[in-house]
């Protein structure tokens, strides 16, 4: 695990190009990420997945017992009463980790940069995040695909739930690109992207859902100030469609009091979540339509959730 994960800067330099490709075998597999919402299985589920509507076979399973890798972004910008609330509830399901649970942390302001590798020294990584700061511009839209990347080349590399969740404040306004203004024409005052103003935004998320569909690791997001401006509004409903489409989540924290109670949350989920290698059978297409249900012992689970789609080819 240490030899794999303790070279995550210079991944991070392959995954902040293109992306990295999927490797080709004559067996190729995918991962998917599976959560069984607040259902009590003492034993491991029956799970029975299909690809385009066929059954297909497991090669593994990883369960909230194995080994996980969780990469954690710290895109920090504003309220310092919000942001503290946030590092000590973070810092809190940290020291609640087992051993085998590996943290990594970056923060996104500026590009994405590596402040420690994945590593099972929690005190360590408590440390580094009681000092982050708040600076700069939101940066989660520029570097959340490098992220999925980086996540998604320790998932070919080694058995190991993976999993990627974002800390952020950042409102759309504040972005060093503006996403705010769509106006094609200006002097066509008949332009519909003046009635569709958060055109920009919906285009940057579509670009960024087609660019993670070929990668497997889920991405989860807590936006630690709700904001009901329309813009921002469509922000942060495209990062649900984001987070969503990995088979992660994405919300939102409407007040102070919130924050400790959604991220506990999602770090349960995190905690909770299967990784299943599903076996991709021959001639089933670059895109992959997949389909779950469960039983825990004469039980069927009914909370599932899914990565529901993929794409196997880098676009």
């Amino acid at each position: 695990m240490r030899k794999i994960f303790s070279a995550i800067s210079l991944l991070l330099l392959t995954a902040s190009g293109i992306g990295v490709a999927r490797a080709q075998t004559s067996d190729p597999n995918v991962a998917i990420p599976v959560r069984l919402g607040n259902a009590q299985c003492s034993n491991a589920p029956k799970f029975r997945p299909t690809l385009n509507g066929k059954p297909v076979h497991i090669r593994q399973e990883m369960g909230p017992k194995s080994d996980q890798v969780i990469l954690i972004v710290f895109d920090l910008t504003g309220n310092i009463s919000r942001i503290d609330a946030a590092k000590q509830t973070v810092v809190a399901n940290i020291a609640k980790l087992p051993s085998n649970a590996w943290v990594g942390v970056m923060r996104s302001q500026n590009g994405l940069h590596v402040l420690t590798d994945p590593t099972d020294n929690h005190n360590k990584v408590t440390t580094i995040i009681q000092s982050l700061t708040s600076t700069g511009q939101p940066g989660l839209l520029e570097t959340v695909r490098a992220t999925l990347t980086l996540a998604d080349a320790m998932i070919r590399k080694s058995p190991v739930r993976v999993a990627v969740l974002y800390i952020t404040d950042g409102s759309i306004y504040d972005y060093r690109e503006d996403y705010t203004n769509p106006v094609v024409n200006p002097s066509d005052h008949h332009d519909l992207s003046r009635r569709f103003r958060d055109g920009l935004i919906n285009a940057k998320i579509a670009k960024l859902e087609r660019h993670v569909s070929s990668l497997e690791a889920p991405l989860y997001v807590v936006q630690l100030h709700y904001r009901q401006n329309g813009l921002d509004q469509a922000y942060q409903n495209g990062l649900e469609a984001l987070a969503r489409r990995t088979g992660g989540e994405a919300l939102e924290c409407h007040s102070l009091s919130e924050i400790p109670t959604v991220i506990n949350g999602l770090f349960h989920q995190i905690r909770k979540t299967w990784r299943l290698n599903l076996s991709v059978p021959p001639k089933s297409g670059d895109h992959l339509q997949v389909g779950l249900s469960a039983s825990c012992g004469d039980q069927d689970l009914h909370q599932l959730a899914w990565r529901a789609h993929f794409h196997m080819k880098q676009e």
